[in-house]
């Protein structure tokens, strides 16, 4: 039998770029002998990431709909006409067995050709609010993995198959890390350590919020290892000592994770099923500046299931303080919570997306 052939497309965003690459990396696990084929936006950061986790990428000349008013827009009929072409040539030249979509504006043509010539095409939705390209591919490709329960509201429920997200395989054991991380970051076991995530640009008000915090981390005991992102490093390069250390970047994630005992983190995809896998107490604070307020539900679900805390950024200033307090001082809140997110892990998730794929292929 010939080896199989594959076409990955999603970008944009790291939230779409790393579930693609991990997708690609399990078939080539499966199938030493594949091809893989990348398609990403031809200005965006999958040109650059893809290449770097080792795969070749085709770029199509897309961008989405501009939210407000956009000389930007009238480019968007040529733009479509364009990657729906190019999309055409590329499926015709590598004759892939198999589609792959994970989002971004990249995937919407080239899934959307792909499904028209018959290829089996599978999408992967992230959040909990299904982006536009994969509620526009849903009617047309063959399979949906998603990562939250009550889909059915975005795409056909006989297609829609509960996989989880993709994340990164070293945090399956960070629970034998912790010494290991706590030697890594110099911190004091006999004290407390809170993670503070910012994505890597970094979260302006929740670097305002710890700014404004040091002394009552520093009077609560607590230590702090404050991932601001490359954007506001310079400005609190600074604020460093009395147990607060400042990171641009925090480059052994699984360290960070297994030396810390409470997590203050934004509400992305990814971060959230990499924190049900780590299984500590986490307070959401979701960005507000993303489409249809993403972030905030996929907080939401997992905070209806008591696993995780939520502050909006509008209420930080009147309750961060008090709600913070009472989960560093209430073991058995703690415990509830690392519990209840524990159970919504999804450790085996790129694995359940390949199977799906496997399943279509078996069916040809």
């Amino acid at each position: 039998m010939k080896p199989y052939r594959f076409i990955i497309s999603g970008g944009g965003t790291g939230g779409h770029i790393y579930p693609a690459v991990a997708i690609a990396n399990e078939l080539k696990l499966r199938y030493p002998d594949c091809s893989i084929l990348f398609v990403g936006a031809s200005d965006r950061m999958e040109m650059e990431k893809v290449p770097q986790a080792g795969y070749e990428i085709k770029g199509l000349w897309i961008s989405g709909i501009q939210r407000s008013l956009s000389a930007k827009n009238l480019l968007f009929p040529f733009k479509l006409i364009s990657s729906l072409m190019r999309s055409k040539r590329i499926l015709k030249q590598f004759k892939p067995d198999a589609a792959i979509g994970t989002g971004g504006y990249a995937s919407a043509p080239l899934l959307r050709v792909a499904s028209g010539k018959k290829i089996p095409c599978v999408i992967q939705e992230q959040n909990s609010h299904a982006g536009i390209t994969n509620k526009w591919l849903s009617g047309s490709v063959d399979k949906i993995c998603v990562a939250y329960e009550n889909m059915e509201r975005f795409f056909p429920s006989e297609k829609i198959v509960l996989t989880g997200n993709p994340v990164r395989q070293d945090l399956l054991d960070i629970a034998f890390k912790r010494e290991k991380g706590l030697s890594f970051f110099k911190l004091k076991p006999t004290q407390k350590t809170v993670l503070i995530l910012g994505g890597s640009l970094g979260a302006r008000r929740i670097n305002q919020l710890v700014h404004n915090n040091l002394e009552f981390f520093a009077e609560n005991g607590l230590q702090v290892i404050w991932q601001c992102g490359k954007y506001y490093y310079e400005q609190y390069k600074d604020q460093t000592g009395g147990g607060v250390q400042v990171h641009a970047f925090l480059n052994r994630m699984d360290l960070a994770y297994a030396a810390s005992d409470f997590i203050i983190s934004r509400a992305g995809a990814l971060s959230v099923s990499e924190l049900c896998l780590v299984g500590k107490p986490v307070l959401f604070i979701p960005s507000p500046n993303v489409s249809e307020d993403h972030q905030t539900k996929n907080a939401m679900a997992i905070v209806r299931k008591n696993a995780a805390l939520l502050l909006k950024e509008s209420e930080l200033e009147d309750r961060f303080q008090e709600e913070f307090l009472e989960l560093i001082y209430s073991e058995k809140q703690q415990e509830i919570l690392s519990e209840n997110i524990k159970r919504l892990a999804k450790p085996d998730a790129t694995k359940a997306i390949v199977e799906e794929i496997e399943k279509l292929l078996k069916a040809v």
